[in-house]
C-alpha cells in the first residue's frame, strides 16, 4: 500500500531521542519509510543523516541514511542536560508532526520522549503530557491511551492525575467514552472486527460487593452492562490482581484499567523494551515509545531501541490498517 512516511518527533534533544533514532533507522532501513523532525545538530556525530526538504523526499533517502526535515532549535543538545532554550523547538515539532498528519504529508506520527519539567520551565507548557497536547492540537476532547505489546493491550482510564483524584475523574461518562474509543479503535485500526475488553475494577477485589468502595458497583458495573447489551463482548469490573496473568487476559483484546499505574505495571513488567504507547480517538495515528527520556544513560550509546523500533513499525501498520479501513 502506497502511504507517506512515518514523522518521527525530536523529542527531548538531551535524552535518549535521537540516539535511538538513528539506531530505529538502522534497523528498519529496508523495511520502512518514515523521516525525522529535529535540529541535525542533536544527532550523535556518527549519525548517517540526510536533510530533506519535503516529506515525501524520505523514500527515496531512506536506505542510505537517515531523512532529517530540519527545524532549528535555540539551545545544544548535552546528554543528561535539559536546556530550557529547546523547551518551545520541542513543542513546535510535536505541533509541526501533527499538522503534516492532518494533511496527508506523513501517514502517521511516532513521538520521541519527553521531559514535561523541562518543557514547563522553558516554555510554560500547560498540558500533562504528550497525550493531551495532541488532542488539543487535534481538536478533540477525548483521547485514550492504549499501550500495547505482544504480551497484552491495557488502557488506563484516568492517566496522569493523581491518585487520590482518581475515585472523583472516574465518571460514568468518562468511563463509557474511553470504552467506546477503544473499542472503535480496535476495529478500524488495529482490524479486530469484534474487539473483546475485560474492565477492571477499581477498589481491591473490586469493592467486593461495596464493603471495599461503591465506585465498582455504582459506576464500573453499570456502564459495563449498558456496553454489554448493545452488543459488545465486555466483561467486568474484575478484580485486578488477577486479570492480568497469562490464563485471565487469553483471548482479550484489551484490558481496560482505572488509572495510570493499574495498567502500565503490568504490561511494562512484562513486556518493557517491547510496549508501545498508542493514541486511540484522534483524526491521525500516533504511537510512541513507552519510556522516558533516560538521561543516566543519554550520550552513552547503549540505549535500547526496541521500543521505539516497535513504534514506528506499529504506527505503519496501524495507517496501513485505517486506509483499508
Amino acid at each position: 500500500m502506497n502511504l507517506a512516511p512515518v514523522a518521527l518527533t525530536a523529542g527531548e534533544p538531551a535524552g535518549i531521542g535521537p540516539e535511538i533514532a538513528v539506531k530505529a533507522w538502522s534497523e528498519l532501513r529496508n523495511e520502512m519509510a518514515f523521516f525525522w523532525i529535529g535540529d541535525p545538530l542533536h544527532l550523535p556525530e556518527s549519525a548517517i543523516a540526510r536533510r530533506i526538504e519535503r516529506p515525501e523526499d524520505a523514500g527515496a533517502v531512506m536506505a542510505d541514511a537517515l531523512p532529517v526535515l530540519p527545524h532549528q532549535f535555540n539551545g545544544k543538545a548535552t546528554p543528561g542536560h535539559p536546556d530550557p532554550a529547546n523547551a518551545q523547538g520541542v513543542i513546535d515539532v510535536i505541533a509541526r508532526a501533527a499538522a503534516l498528519a492532518k494533511e496527508g504529508k506523513a501517514c502517521a506520527v511516532c513521538t520521541s520522549p519527553i521531559h514535561k519539567k523541562a518543557l514547563i520551565d522553558g516554555a510554560g507548557f500547560a498540558h500533562p503530557g504528550h497525550t493531551e497536547y495532541l488532542a488539543a492540537l487535534a481538536g478533540v476532547s477525548r483521547v485514550v491511551m492504549l499501550i500495547a505489546s505482544d504480551a497484552m493491550r491495557v488502557v488506563p482510564v484516568t492517566i496522569h492525575i493523581p491518585l487520590a483524584d482518581v475515585s472523583v475523574a472516574l465518571t460514568p461518562d468518562l468511563l463509557e467514552e474511553s470504552v467506546r474509543i477503544v473499542h472503535a479503535g480496535l476495529r478500524r485500526d488495529f482490524g479486530i472486527a469484534a474487539p473483546r475488553l475485560v474492565v477492571a475494577g477499581l477498589n481491591p477485589h473490586a469493592g467486593e460487593s461495596g464493603s471495599m468502595g461503591r465506585e465498582d458497583m455504582d459506576v464500573i458495573a453499570p456502564i459495563v452492562a449498558k456496553l454489554a447489551a448493545e452488543g459488545m463482548d465486555i466483561d467486568g469490573p474484575r478484580p485486578a490482581d488477577t486479570m492480568f496473568h497469562r490464563a485471565a487476559r487469553s483471548g482479550c483484546d484489551a484490558l481496560i484499567a482505572m488509572y495510570h499505574d493499574q495498567a502500565l505495571i503490568p504490561v511494562k513488567t512484562l513486556d518493557f523494551d517491547g510496549a508501545v504507547n498508542v493514541t486511540l480517538g484522534l483524526p491521525f495515528i500516533r504511537t510512541s515509545p513507552d519510556h522516558g527520556t533516560a538521561f543516566d544513560i543519554a550520550g552513552k550509546d547503549i540505549a535500547n531501541p526496541s521500543s521505539m523500533i516497535e513504534a514506528l513499525r506499529l504506527a505503519m501498520r496501524l495507517a496501513e490498517n485505517r486506509r483499508a479501513a
